[in-house]
């Protein structure tokens, strides 16, 4: 099997990022919206304060995306959040486990990030069972979260503290 490579996304990704994050099956359980213009993943990977965008490669592919975001307000600057997709094409090897070991690296032992918060929709059982492996708890529910499909889903909150 071919190894999976984490390194931070650059502005020559933008293109390949809007294809995967055009694709029905990575928007599907995400709050990103159908058709995303090239101007949306330039912006996005330009530098921002607290934000760092990682990517999985596979044989030189896109595999899958983590974006986080270190919360900016000085009495919540221990605190994190992020959003990660994984490429159809490539579940079942590894690739959200790696984002996110690396992801909680970053956080641990560089940032000071004590707190990872995220949210989910309920029944996203994948990213479930990848959060729960990477000790993320659920802290509660947000009814009717987010419109998908011309329908409200609900979404967890759920949390990991660092120790």
């Amino acid at each position: 099997m071919s190894e999976i490579v984490i390194r931070h996304a650059e502005a020559r990704d933008a293109e390949d990022l809007r294809q995967f994050y055009a694709l029905p099956e990575v928007y599907h359980n995400l709050l990103q919206l159908p058709h995303p213009p090239a101007e949306l993943w330039e912006d996005r990977l330009k530098p921002q304060p607290g934000r760092r965008q990682l990517v999985a490669c596979i044989d030189n592919q896109l595999a899958g995306n983590l974006t986080l975001m270190v919360e900016q307000n000085p009495r919540r600057s221990h605190v994190a959040t992020f959003g990660m997709a994984v490429s159809s094409a490539f579940h079942n090897r590894g690739v959200a486990s790696a984002l996110m070991r690396e992801m909680i690296n970053l956080c641990d032992n560089w940032l000071r990030i004590d707190r990872i918060e995220l949210t989910v929709f309920v029944d996203n059982d994948p990213a479930l069972a990848v959060y729960r492996k990477f000790g993320f708890e659920i802290e509660g529910t947000g009814k009717h979260y987010a419109l998908r499909n011309g329908e409200f889903v609900d979404s967890y909150f759920m949390a990991r503290m660092k120790g």
